[in-house]
């Protein structure tokens, strides 16, 4: 994937934030579009931001966690556009609460969405995008795909779970060589929506921690504009990387982990309890 100009590119969550800013890129590069989000008045904002593009764009309303809403939409993105080269599965949400305070309805909420909705988007639009000869699969990950957080285990094990899936798929398509790739993004604080739609449960008090109080915290936390990891994951893709690591929060404490294995953990508890008097 050297360039974008008449491709095909099917987007998750491309309503808001990172995913709406890969639509906007792509359309300047000449790339169709088929975009998909469960909010239809994002997904109509994106597409009002496309207006004078000269691509065919697409959208559909789409709950990730639904296995036969995302076929129908692989299957209708082939239909419209004749064929599909790349997947962005780029929706998410988060959750901020304890092991011992999460719901089994908050986990599996969590799990449907961010995992799932990503095997879903992967096995439904492989086979598609191997029919084109040339395609790529990005599945976004997060920073804590690479070391956990104090009340984030939900969210951990989530965006773990993205980075193990997708690093074991890019290996089968190394083997395969069917000219179709993929990419395992790990963006850290990127200022999108996701801290202002995350659940805070009451258990973060159990902590020391104010639900409410977590969540402004989180919302600092999150300084990379998304237009900008929207430009260095299409770069990624046409540099056929196999990881990204997209901000300085994410590749200092990516190298922290690296260095301290397990002694990271210390350190990250001790910092959030000190954040918490702030």
């Amino acid at each position: 994937m050297k360039n974008f100009k008449n491709k095909v590119a099917a987007i998750t969550g491309a309503g808001s934030g990172i995913g709406q800013q890969l639509a906007v890129l792509l359309a300047k590069q000449g790339c169709h579009l088929s975009l998909s989000d469960v909010n239809e008045q994002g997904l109509a904002q994106t597409a009002a931001l496309l207006t004078d593009s000269n691509v065919r764009i697409t959208t559909q309303k789409v709950n990730v966690a639904k296995l036969d809403e995302v076929r129908a939409w692989a299957q209708d993105t082939v239909q419209n556009h004749g064929s599909v080269n790349m997947i962005f599965n780029n929706a998410g949400v988060a959750l901020g609460s304890t092991v011992e305070g999460a719901s089994y309805e908050e986990l599996e909420w969590i799990v449907d969405i961010n995992f799932w909705g990503v095997v879903y988007g992967t096995k439904e639009f492989l086979p598609l995008i191997k029919k084109s000869g040339e395609g790529h699969i990005i599945n976004i990950s997060s920073l804590f795909g690479l070391t956990a957080q104090p009340t984030q285990s939900a969210y951990n094990a989530t965006k773990f779970a993205v980075r193990g899936f997708t690093e074991s798929l890019r290996q089968e398509l190394d083997m395969e060589n069917s000219g179709v790739s993929a990419l395992c993004v790990h963006p850290g604080g990127i200022r999108t929506n996701i801290a202002n739609a995350a659940k805070m449960n009451d258990s973060l008090r159990s902590l020391g921690m104010n639900p409410e109080k977590s969540a402004q915290t989180f919302n600092k936390l999150l300084r990379c504009p998304p237009e900008e990891a929207a430009r260095q994951i299409l770069e990624a893709v046409q540099k056929d990387k196999r990881r990204l690591l997209i901000g300085n929060d994410a590749k200092a404490l990516d190298l922290i982990q690296r260095i301290l294995p397990t002694g990271y953990q210390k350190i990250t508890a001790m910092a959030t309890k000190l954040g918490q008097g702030k």
